[in-house]
């Protein structure tokens, strides 16, 4: 999919982000991440990367964390700067696979799949890279992010229904290419006023890949777990939340 990048997603989704997602900004999805983030953020400062419109960040700044965010789009943190707290949060705006923000910070996280968001191995290894220069000594770098399925793909295709409506529909369509482990998808949204496209790019790792990008760059596993309630991670397991630190 050409052209597509954290701008374009950004940009074209800041004005529905937060109702599309609202299942996941409920306080019992909300809280036990913000538990999680501040017993590592400590002192802080932390840093999320891919701030968005706040979903995290505004519950993490509530307890009393500085945090500060780095963003690809200006309309989504917009969205942030009209909710209580969200002018009180400096974002740098630019590419999370080269950092171009001071530091050091006891916390860098990265949820909801967005490191995927970088397009190849080499920009995902280049944020590990620079992670692990912005991280205090005794700093922690969390990743949320699901683990692949690549058997949810016929012939390398997927048509998959979200919601259906009287006056509204939701589809994705995704085409996977298992060699570059990347996935092209478009959600559209079909409603009586026309059909609108939300394009999406993202390049997919293995938990056992990130483990070997952050051994690359002198980091190493402390913890993973199935969910942010700290469950076991094991085969059956979804998705990950994977946290790392220096070596």
């Amino acid at each position: 999919m050409d052209n597509v990048n954290a701008a374009t997603y950004g940009d074209r989704f800041a004005e529905i982000y937060d109702e599309v997602h609202a299942p996941l900004s409920t306080p019992e999805v909300v809280e036990p991440m913000a538990d999680v983030l501040a017993d590592l953020a400590g002192k802080g400062p932390a840093l999320e990367l891919g701030i968005g419109t706040g979903r995290i960040a505004l519950p993490l700044a509530h307890r009393g964390v500085e945090v500060h965010g780095l963003d690809g789009s200006e309309a989504m943190v917009a969205k942030m700067r009209e909710k209580p707290g969200g002018v009180d949060i400096p974002v740098t705006i630019g590419d999370f696979e080269q950092l171009d923000v001071e530091g050091p910070y006891s916390l860098i996280y990265v949820v909801f799949n967005t490191l995927f968001a970088l397009p190849s191995q080499e920009a995902q290894v280049n944020c590990f890279r620079s992670v692990a220069e912005h991280l205090t000594d005794d700093g922690a770098f969390l990743i949320e992010a699901f683990v692949p399925d690549p058997t949810r793909f016929d012939r390398g295709q997927r048509v998959s229904t979200g919601i259906v409506e009287h006056d509204f529909v939701s589809l994705d369509l995704d085409r996977h290419d298992p060699t570059t482990q990347t996935v092209a998808s478009s959600h559209l949204y079909i409603t009586p006023e026309g059909v609108q496209m939300y394009p999406v790019a993202i390049r997919y790792a293995w938990p056992s890949e990130l483990d070997l990008m952050a051994q690359l760059v002198g980091m190493r596993l402390r913890s993973r777990w199935s969910d942010w309630r700290r469950n076991p991670f094991t085969a059956a397991s979804p998705g990950h939340v994977s946290i790392y630190e220096l070596a």
